[in-house]
């Protein structure tokens, strides 16, 4: 992941609503969710959430799909495997901290 990516990305997830949006999206797996049933969880209004979605969005994090009428909205796993990847390419002083099997989300 290039340097200017992971700061898109984290300059996206660095704001209250649009971090607890990535969060429910990745708790909501693959099946994602609706942005009313996003701002209904999460008590937001649609139009604010319809800004945060396009910022998670342009930064790579979020996906869209339309079904019929309505708009799903899923995380992107493999960005953020990727951002975390990133994060802790170096840790432990370059050793492995965990087994290679569980470097990511396998969602």
């Amino acid at each position: 992941m290039e340097e200017k990516n992971v700061i898109q990305a984290l300059a996206a997830l660095a704001q209250p609503v649009r971090l607890q949006v990535f969060r429910a999206l990745v708790v909501a797996g693959p099946a994602g969710l609706t942005p009313g049933v996003l701002a209904e969880q999460l008590e937001v209004p649609p139009t604010s959430l319809s800004f945060h979605l396009k910022e998670l969005a342009h930064a790579g994090l979020v996906s869209q799909e339309r079904d019929g009428r309505n708009l799903i909205y899923r995380a992107v796993f493999e960005q953020m495997n990727a951002l975390l990847g990133y994060l802790t390419e170096n840790c432990c002083q370059g050793e492995a901290c965990l087994p290679a099997s569980t470097t990511a989300c396998e969602c």
